[in-house]
């Protein structure tokens, strides 16, 4: 038996001999004996190797070896498992193990590999496949870590020496069975004398009394593990620790002023802010929150203080309304008093302050003050006009004491039943009232300063209208009642009622009965029945529609009031035919029968020819009225749609002696033109002008006569007719012309005048000119009408 004793003492028992290879025959014939049971081969144990290894060659770990390896070459050595070929080698030769990467302990342990001999020519196993396990030895090489820090403490300030601030925890990576590699020690490197840590458990905890927050607040601590215990050549790793002090309720409250000036204007309304005031604490969050409270002074009940949202400051209000003329300044004693207190530190206190809060009213122009918010007044509704309602008062409230105005707001009193004097502020009425129409008036009364109109007051009067007895009662809407032909006497026909629109407190109470006129009426009878209804009945029987179809009843009504009211009502009531039960079947009379001999047909025969009768005369109408249709006389219509037809044919251009051209060239000029004008016609047209003059007469003829009484008359005829165009005029333009008044009306030379036209003077020429004037745009609007 070899024995093999690598670097990490392995031991190997090689197997028998018989195990080595044979010839194939001989292997088949002891193939019996291959199957039995022999003892193995192998003295096996683990492999061990330190970490870490540096050196330029692999590392050698240990040798492989069976007793039938001849040293021949026969056998090859095989290697498998965790890392082989890559970490470990082996030669399948010499079978030595070596470690060709870098081996940490920290990252894996141990490898576990299997192993096996086979023949080098044949490739069989000589040996079962067997498992080593290659474990690796640890060395110091890692030093302790914190692995969550940095760290964040905090600790109350004022704490006592050994209170705990935290706990701190170093890891290392080497193995804590294996030598002091992974022991670890603590210790404190900075934050001394402040703080110390626990050499073992790493607690880290004060180490001096009474450390104030307000003082220092914040403290780092530097805290070191060392593995081998601590000892010469461990490696050490730091963290450091960031403490805070947290605050605790240790210092009292103090008021940075001793006396607080304020000023709030007389008009702020309830609940304004005046000022704030602040107890401040060296303190923070809940320790430094403040209840603030007035404990004295004379404006206790006129102003309130209350915390801000904070809980830091004091808000001070106004409580009650202000008035500068009453009290000008108040005097408050305010205290400031801390809320959460720690009853372990009651011997620093007390933890509040007092100051003093000085608060100035301001003078304000304020609007007059009514002796009253509003005003309730009660008033008949036959109140005469002028009546005084009730005489309001307002004063200004400011020293100055201005004068007020009254007057009473329109929209209120949109109807304008009231008046208020200016200066007295009385009430009164201006138009009567009806409570039927309006029952409550409510009005605003308003109050003016005269040097300050800006300050306005206002107040509310409330005027009810009572009842009086001014309307007499009528009867409902039952004005229409039906007797039945078949009615007897006693029969009730109608139940009457009547209406006031008075209210009297004790209720209506009415009274029926028969207007005198109809007391001794011999067909109907009423009777008062004491509840405000009365019954109609009639007097007798034997009704016809024949005899007398409507029957008139009047009906006098009184109230119980004073002054009674009364009134006649009349009920028309029509005699009807009923039925058996009493049921209404017709309240007019008979139709008129038509003769037996005349058949339905003729009176549809009839019917039909009147109907052509009229048609026919309608139609003759409208025909008479078409042909005889005037001109239209509109004085809006377009003078251009009018055409207007002469019947007189003139003779032409030759025609030299029918009038004398000139003269209505120029009027004026005429008269030197005595020899051209035509002796026997007296030229009388009469000039639309005033100014024109007329030319003198020279001589007359009969046949000259016809045409200027033609001319006159139509002249006459265009005067008096309303409906003639106002253009159609020989007239208008017989004098038109340079030597005119009016000079030349056309508009051929009106292109060489830059001047604009003045056409005020057609006003001045009548009324044939009013078209005229109204083209031009110089119509005289106040003018009287002219037909």
């Amino acid at each position: 038996m070899l024995t093999l004793l690598p670097l990490a003492l392995g031991i190997l028992t090689l197997l028998p001999h018989s195990l080595q290879g044979k010839p194939a025959e001989e292997e088949n014939a002891g193939s019996s004996a291959l199957l039995q049971r022999v003892k193995r081969g192998w003295v096996w144990n683990q492999f061990f190797v330190l970490e870490e290894y540096t050196g330029l060659e692999p590392l050698y770990i240990g040798k492989l070896h069976s007793d039938m390896d001849k040293g021949d070459g026969s056998i090859k050595y095989i290697l498998t498992g965790e890392g082989a070929g890559t970490t470990f080698t082996i030669d399948d030769s010499t079978g030595d193990i070596h470690a060709i990467q870098r081996l940490d302990r920290e990252v894996k342990a141990q490898y576990i590999l299997r192993a096996q001999a086979r023949n080098r020519l044949t490739d069989r196993p000589l040996e079962p496949e067997s498992e080593f396990i290659v474990k690796i030895q640890d060395i110091n090489d890692n030093e302790p870590r914190f692995l969550d820090g940095p760290y964040q403490a905090s600790v109350p300030e004022m704490s006592k020496i050994g209170t705990s601030v935290i706990q701190l925890t170093a890891t290392d990576a080497d193995d804590p069975t294996y030598g002091n590699s992974a022991r670890v020690v603590y210790s404190i490197l900075e934050g001394q004398p402040y703080f110390s840590v626990d050499a073992k458990t790493g607690v880290v905890r004060v180490s001096l009394a009474d450390m104030d927050r307000e003082t220092r607040e914040n403290y780092t601590v530097v805290i070191q593990a060392k593995d081998m215990g601590g000892q010469l050549g461990g490696l050490a790793g730091t963290t450091t620790v960031n403490i805070t002090l947290s605050d605790i309720n240790d210092n009292p409250p103090m008021f940075d002023q001793r006396l607080y000036q304020m000023s709030v204007p007389e008009s702020a309304p309830v609940g304004s802010v005046v000022g704030r005031i602040w107890a401040k604490d060296r303190d923070i969050g809940v320790n430094a929150e403040m209840k603030y409270s007035i404990i004295d002074g004379d404006g206790r009940d006129t102003f309130d203080i209350s915390t801000d949202p904070t809980n830091l400051f004091g808000i001070i209000s106004v409580k009650k309304p202000l008035d500068f003329e009453t009290k000008p300044s108040y005097t408050l004693k305010v205290e400031g008093a801390n809320i959460h207190l720690d009853p372990s530190l009651r011997h620093r206190g007390p933890f509040k302050d007092v100051t003093i809060v000085h608060v100035s009213v301001e003078d304000v122009d304020e609007p007059p003050l009514f002796d009253s918010p509003a005003y309730y007044i009660e008033l008949p509704e036959d109140a005469e006009i002028g009546t005084v309602l009730k005489t309001v008062s307002a004063r200004d409230p400011d020293a100055a004491n201005n004068t007020v105005r009254y007057s009473i707001e329109r929209s209120t009193d949109p109807e304008k039943y009231f008046y208020i004097e200016i200066t007295s502020g009385s009430l009164m009425t201006v138009r009567s009232l009806d409570r039927e129409e309006i029952g409550w008036h409510n009005i605003t009364v308003l109050a003016m300063e005269m040097n300050n109109p800006t300050q306005i007051a206002s107040a509310s009067v409330a005027v009810r209208i009572l009842d009086v007895n001014d309307n007499p009662p009528s009867l409902t809407h039952y004005l229409e009642a039906y007797v039945c032909e078949n009615a007897k006497a006693g029969q009730l026909i109608q139940t009457v009622t009547a209406v006031d629109p008075d209210e009297p407190l004790g209720g209506q109470h009415f009274y029926y009965s028969l207007a005198p006129e109809a007391a001794s009426n011999p067909n109907f009878t009423l009777r008062d029945n004491q509840d405000n209804t009365a019954w109609i009945l009639t007097r007798r029987g034997g009704w016809s529609q024949q005899d007398q179809t409507v029957f008139y009843l009047p009906i006098f009504i009184s109230d119980g009031e004073q002054p009674v009211q009364t009134s006649t009502s009349t009920l028309t009531i029509r005699v009807c035919s009923c039925d058996q039960e009493g049921n209404v079947m017709s309240c007019n009379a008979e139709a008129y029968s038509l003769p037996a001999s005349l058949s339905r047909g003729a009176l549809i025969a009839i019917l039909a020819c009147i109907f052509v009768l009229l048609v026919m005369i309608l139609l003759m109408l409208s025909l008479r009225t078409h042909r005889k249709k005037p001109y239209l006389c509109d004085e809006e219509e377009n003078v251009h749609e009018n055409i207007v037809r002469y019947d007189d044919e003139g003779g032409g251009e030759e025609d030299t002696e029918a009038f004398d051209i000139a003269a209505m060239w120029n009027p004026r000029e005429a008269h030197h033109h005595l020899g051209k004008m035509r002796q026997d016609m007296l030229p009388e047209i009469e000039s639309l002008s005033r100014y024109v003059p007329q030319a003198c007469v020279m001589g007359g003829g009969s046949g000259d006569s016809n045409v200027h009484g033609y001319v006159l008359a139509k002249l006459l005829e265009a005067d008096v007719d309303p409906c003639a165009p106002p253009y159609d005029s020989l007239q208008t333009y017989a004098y038109e012309g340079e030597g005119s008044v009016a000079e030349s009306l056309s508009s051929l030379q009106s292109g060489t005048s830059n001047t604009d036209h003045e056409y005020d003077y057609l006003n001045d020429w009548g009324p044939r000119f009013k078209k005229l004037a109204e083209m031009y745009g110089v119509l005289e609007t106040n003018s009287p009408p002219m037909w």
